[in-house]
């Protein structure tokens, strides 16, 4: 995302911990993590190691609510401005080969916003299906999460994500019902009446405040429990 001076620093923040000046020869960002994952090593006991998947609304996690990680077996695998086809490439690295019992992938925004060309919600839809068969594949528990409200993205004009982001959660949520996955629904419970977010919720209406993910944190929670139940059956 080319960000633009206005924008909260918190966001600034978030980007430069994301490597969004990788190289064309590392198009995933396989990088960011490797050398983390090798020194976090294998699960102990029974520890259900849940991993979050995802772009800058899950890196960003750590710098608006850090205190929801600490003391708890997550890890989170967010890069900034990451699409769906970049988190495919990197799945099995950082998510996989974690050897986690639950993984929450939320992805979507930044396909409808073109950060690495056009994308169909379909297609979305599909990097995201061939994510959870991934993860189930792998014995690990998948969440699908809905993408969060926009009504404009403002690195990129124009993209209509107040009425692309509803119909991709539709998508997602069907698939979810049918494959019998958990869908976690942060979206109907952030929504304003513009299909967008409040300021109080995020600053520059894509990225969540501390008040987002305080509303995200308990959602988050419940839907790994429910999937830690599953992956014990």
């Amino acid at each position: 995302m080319n960000l633009k001076c206005r924008l909260p620093a918190i966001i600034l923040y978030i980007f430069l911990l994301s490597g969004t000046n990788s190289s064309a020869q590392d198009w995933p960002n396989l990088s960011a993590y490797q050398q983390g994952n090798k020194e976090l090593g294998k699960p102990s006991g029974e520890t259900g190691r849940v991993v979050f998947m995802g772009n800058s609304i899950t890196i960003g996690w750590l710098a608006a609510y850090p205190e929801f990680f600490e003391g708890k077996p997550y890890i989170n695998r967010g890069i900034g401005g990451q699409t769906t086809p970049q988190m495919l490439l990197r799945f099995r690295q950082d998510v996989i080969d974690l050897q986690p019992k639950v993984v929450l992938i939320l992805a979507g925004t930044n396909d409808i916003a073109g950060n690495t060309g056009p994308m169909s919600l379909e297609q979305i839809l599909d990097n995201l299906k061939s994510m959870t068969e991934l993860a189930l594949a792998n014995d690990i528990e998948p969440v699908l999460c809905s993408v969060l409200p926009a009504t404009e993205y403002p690195w990129k004009p124009g993209m209509e994500p107040s009425v692309k982001i509803p119909a991709l959660n539709s998508l997602m949520r069907h698939y979810a019902r049918d494959k019998g996955i958990i869908y976690l629904d942060y979206y109907s419970a952030m929504v304003n009446e513009a299909n967008g977010l409040d300021p109080e919720l995020a600053e520059d209406g894509v990225h969540p405040t501390k008040a987002g993910y305080r509303i995200m944190g308990p959602l988050a929670e419940a839907a790994i429990q429910e999937a830690l139940k599953k992956a014990q059956k």
